[in-house]
């Protein structure tokens, strides 16, 4: 396993009670793109979106971005 970092945005989704769709509207962006996200296949992420998504399901950066590393894990 390499490092990856793990998206948990369905997570935070399922707290507030939210569809991806429903965010994708609030936020302004696909609903293609959001699971592109979510999936962890998007090479990237701007800052603008992100801080979007924290602001809509009020949480922060790190509820959504996990690092993991297998080296940690041993």
């Amino acid at each position: 396993m390499k490092d990856q970092i793990i998206i948990n945005l369905d997570q935070e989704l399922k707290k507030k009670n939210m569809t991806s769709k429903e965010l994708a509207a609030r936020i302004g962006i696909t609903e293609a793109n959001l699971s592109i996200l979510k999936t962890g296949k998007a090479k990237g992420i701007r800052f603008n979106t992100l801080a979007s998504i924290c602001k809509e399901l009020d949480c922060q950066p790190g509820d959504l971005l996990e690092y993991d590393n297998e080296e940690y894990q041993q």
